[in-house]
């Protein structure tokens, strides 16, 4: 019962923090959209900051777990149409998983107020892409489907368009299909300039 409650002030506090920021939420708002009076959220977590470290540590779990990082690499794909693929798999996650969403908004608003989101916030919109990438696009190179050249800077030239589509969604949710068609088309078009005719 106790997991349950604190699974259900980490959701709530998702919610609130994604919408509000850190500063904009307040415990006894948080503990109201619970049914709960602040001593009893004072049972489960110290403090809001102790609410938004835990929040933080289950977030990076969440997102590794299901997207992988530049430390729990995707299988390398075996063809061009598997990195089309295993690219758009990873948009689609990135776009229409709640929790994911949510963390992304509030990494965005926190990162010029904490350090830790600042940090996430360049991995996750920025280098830890790039990273994974770059293994990625060297196995490729690794078994012929692209031709040779700087993996790092490939990577980089890959993920950024698609990782602003993807912002871009965030911004304005109803041009999310539009954005993952975007998406589609530059990765077909990059394989065309870029991979290796069998």
């Amino acid at each position: 019962m106790a997991k349950d409650t604190k699974e259900k002030i980490l959701a709530a506090a998702l919610e609130m923090f994604s919408q509000n920021g850190y500063a904009g939420t307040n415990i006894r708002e948080l503990s109201e959209s619970l049914g709960l009076v602040k001593s009893a959220m004072y049972r489960h977590f110290e403090s809001k900051e102790e609410i938004w470290n835990t929040l933080l540590d289950e977030l990076i779990a969440y997102y590794e777990a299901r997207f992988g990082s530049s430390e729990r690499l995707p299988p390398v794909p075996d063809s061009l149409d598997g990195l089309v693929g295993m690219t758009m798999q990873m948009v689609s996650f990135t776009i229409h998983d709640e929790k994911v969403v949510k963390s992304r908004k509030l990494l965005s608003i926190e990162q010029f107020r904490d350090d830790r989101a600042r940090d996430l916030a360049t991995k996750y919109f920025l280098t830890g892409l790039k990273d994974m990438f770059t293994q990625i696009f060297a196995g490729m190179m690794g078994k012929g489907l692209l031709r040779r050249d700087d993996p790092a800077m490939l990577a980089f030239a890959y993920t950024a368009p698609i990782s602003a589509l993807i912002h871009l969604s965030d911004r304005e949710p109803e041009k999310a299909e539009e954005a993952m068609a975007q998406a589609e088309a530059f990765s077909r078009h990059f394989v065309r300039v870029y991979g290796v005719k069998a």
